[in-house]
């Protein structure tokens, strides 16, 4: 059996490293195109990835991987799985904007054990292992003790759909200001959104729709933080479900009033 917290969340935290230095040396010179509607990629996606891949694939043959870049899509139930974003926040990135992230999960038969999240542009390394606590650069992290909306800040996202989504989401953003919130942010990489829930500077978070490699490693760190993951639809938040809802436990029902919606995506 591998040890997890001494051995997967180093080679984790190596991975997202040298990925990060490919980025920011990347940073203003590599290319960008359009993979979708609103949805880019640069060269340093692909850069990253690759990085990430060989390194863990140089440690342990045979496992599989859920990637963003280049179509790489394992079975999400498989027995030792690796969920990566290379570079979440490309858009940011594309345009100088300084917040975007690295994302590595690693996964046992569609269950989270282990996941990292880094920042390059701050020096961030955020990390969990399950049952062990999340930390942030080696130090212990918990979620914020806000105990209500009237006291919470409360980050969001928006997927690339212009339509109903759109509109959905810009409504809950509405009836959260009529909570009285301290605020809504939206800053564009989903995954440094969960870990800054689970490290208290966010209260809660919700996008209607993600991408798995999106939240993998994201949803673990709120969890061991002390935090509260679901779906819009009030389920257990699973790797196959559409999008997230995430707390620090204390406001997630109330939270859930205002923004669940139960639309197929």
């Amino acid at each position: 059996m591998l040890n997890i917290a001494d051995d997967i969340i180093k080679i984790a935290e190596t991975a997202a490293r040298q990925a990060g230095e490919i980025i920011i040396n990347k940073k203003g010179l590599s290319s960008f195109s359009e993979k979708g509607n609103n949805n880019l990629v640069t060269e340093a996606d692909y850069a990253a990835q690759e990085t990430i891949i060989k390194i863990i694939s140089d440690k342990y043959t045979g496992h599989s991987f859920i990637a963003e870049e280049n179509d790489i899509s394992a079975n999400i139930n498989e027995p030792d799985l690796w969920i990566i974003d290379p570079l979440d926040g490309t858009n940011n990135y594309a345009h100088q904007i300084p917040h975007f992230s690295i994302s590595i999960a690693y996964a046992r038969y569609g269950k989270v054990e282990a996941g990292v999240v880094f920042d390059p542009e701050r020096g961030e390394l955020f990390s969990a292992a399950k049952d062990m606590g999340a930390s942030l650069n080696g130090k212990r992290i918990a979620v914020s003790r806000a105990s209500s909306l009237q006291e919470a800040i409360v980050a969001t996202g928006f997927y690339y759909d212009r339509g109903e989504m759109m509109k959905k989401t810009l409504s809950s953003i509405e009836k959260l200001f009529a909570q009285n919130i301290h605020g809504i942010r939206r800053f564009g990489s989903a995954a440094l959104d969960l870990c800054w829930v689970a490290c208290g500077r966010f209260d809660a978070y919700f996008e209607y729709k993600l991408s798995v490699w999106d939240f993998a490693a994201g949803l673990l760190i709120v969890n061991e933080a002390g935090g509260c993951c679901s779906d819009q639809k009030r389920n257990q938040l699973t790797l196959s479900s559409p999008g997230i809802v995430a707390s620090n436990g204390i406001l997630h029902n109330d939270l859930l009033d205002i923004v669940s919606w139960d639309n197929e995506f």
